[in-house]
């Protein structure tokens, strides 16, 4: 009886490196297509546009500053006011741009009905996008009194 031999041929090891030709063809391409694409995104006609008054420049959106300290006093762009004149400068400034902003800061001590006056004035003279502003509060640490404990 034969036999063959026992012996195996040790197989192909597997390959250790990282193959980085197919990341470097897609950024090449990547590449070649910016290149190509960002001419064509700005414009290469120079104009010199005639000036009007009629035509402004798209600005920001404008506001004014409302304030309500704790006194009741109400002050418009930190300047103070009555609260008759309120309603001119207002519907002066809703004539001037319908959709500027009014930032309204008041105190906490004054009164709800106070607050809530000085929004009708406001909305009475054509501002009806009126933004109440805050401030955050200031994170305090939590003392070892104060933090729950695991037990029931």
């Amino acid at each position: 009886m034969s036999f063959g031999r026992l012996e195996r041929t040790p197989g192909s090891q597997p390959m250790s490196e990282i193959n980085v030709t197919p990341l470097v063809d897609v950024m090449l391409v990547l590449l070649v297509i910016f290149i190509l694409t960002a001419p064509l995104l700005a414009s290469a006609i120079r104009l010199d546009l005639p000036k009007t008054d009629a035509a402004k420049p798209a600005d920001a959106p404008k506001f004014v500053t409302i304030v309500v300290d704790q006194a009741g006093q109400v002050f418009l762009n930190d300047k103070p006011i009555a609260t008759e004149q309120l309603a001119s400068r207002l519907k002066e400034t809703a004539t001037q741009n319908p959709d500027t902003e009014v930032q309204l800061r008041a105190d906490q001590a004054v009164p709800y009905g106070k607050v809530v006056e000085v929004m009708g004035v406001a909305q009475k003279a054509g501002l009806n996008r009126i933004g109440f502003v805050a401030d955050t509060p200031v994170a305090q640490p939590v003392s070892q009194s104060a933090a729950p404990s695991g037990k029931p």
